[in-house]
């Protein structure tokens, strides 16, 4: 199992339009997502990724079954990028 930890860069955290841009990523990857202590939840669910309460400059880590490195880049580079300014 790989791992990426990231700091969740968007001013509104994984809400919303952020979180609908990075489950769409996230789709078809295997890559699940958590905060803290709390269980890892599927990074391609809207709901579950939101159920997480995850605001700006919270910690997370994504975590994919196998070596798929380019999905956890990819996902990884989307939190740290602030995709509430992007218009």
């Amino acid at each position: 199992m790989k791992f990426r930890t990231v700091v969740v860069a968007s001013a509104s955290g994984l809400h919303a339009r952020p979180a609908k841009a990075f489950t769409s990523a996230a789709a078809g990857t295997g890559v699940k997502i958590a905060k803290g202590d709390a269980a890892p939840v599927d990074a391609a669910s809207i709901l579950r990724v939101m159920s997480l309460g995850v605001g700006h400059g919270d910690t997370v880590t994504l975590s994919v079954e196998g070596d798929d490195d380019s999905a956890l880049d990819t996902l990884a580079a989307l939190l740290a990028t602030d995709l509430d300014a992007e218009k």
